[in-house]
């Protein structure tokens, strides 16, 4: 597994090696040891499966009492995977990185508590699967709007395509939200 650091040096690219044969391949996709070392100690205590629609938007959300930091990954399809800094204080507050997941590439982001997530979908469908650090907390849910202006997130749209939103993500306030 390769770590590297993204434009927010916190928010982590995971690429694991893939095993190839004529069977087709395996691939170790978290090992805690090196996890811990390229990440910080965190245990990754839920995990998560969406499935979504083409042009699907989830996001942007993030938890204030129980922030969870999120392992991404698509086991089906294409996304861009969006995280935006809403850590008070940090030099990155209100900055975003953005990376393409897909079955093909393989590739996982790393989300580090106090950053809101979300993403869109690219492919047909989506089949997305995330490990958080910490339980979900229906009490601490926080969003704010995926189009931001002040965020101005270069979401890479599909022409022709509406954008689906669930009620709660359409009627999110503005970034910041406090």
């Amino acid at each position: 597994m390769r770590y590297q650091s993204l434009a927010i040096p916190d928010v982590k690219l995971l690429r694991p090696t893939r095993h190839r044969d004529e069977r087709g391949y395996y691939m170790e996709t978290l090992r805690q040891d090196e996890f811990e070392r390229h990440c910080g100690a965190y245990t990754l205590v839920q995990d998560n499966h969406s499935h979504s629609k083409q042009g699907t938007l989830r996001g942007l959300h993030y938890q204030v009492d129980k922030p969870q930091g999120k392992l991404v990954r698509v086991v089906r399809g294409i996304i861009f995977d969006v995280a935006v800094d809403v850590r008070q204080g940090s030099a990155s507050y209100g900055k975003w990185v953005g990376q393409f997941l897909s079955e093909e590439n393989g590739d996982q982001m790393w989300i580090p508590p106090g950053f809101a997530h979300g993403f869109y979908v690219l492919s047909e469908g989506a089949d997305v699967l995330y490990r958080c650090s910490d339980y979900y907390s229906p009490t601490g849910e926080c969003g704010f709007r995926w189009n931001s202006p002040e965020l101005a997130i270069t979401w890479p749209m599909l022409a022709d395509t509406p954008v689906l939103l669930s009620d709660k993500d359409a009627t999110a306030p503005l970034f910041p939200p406090f």
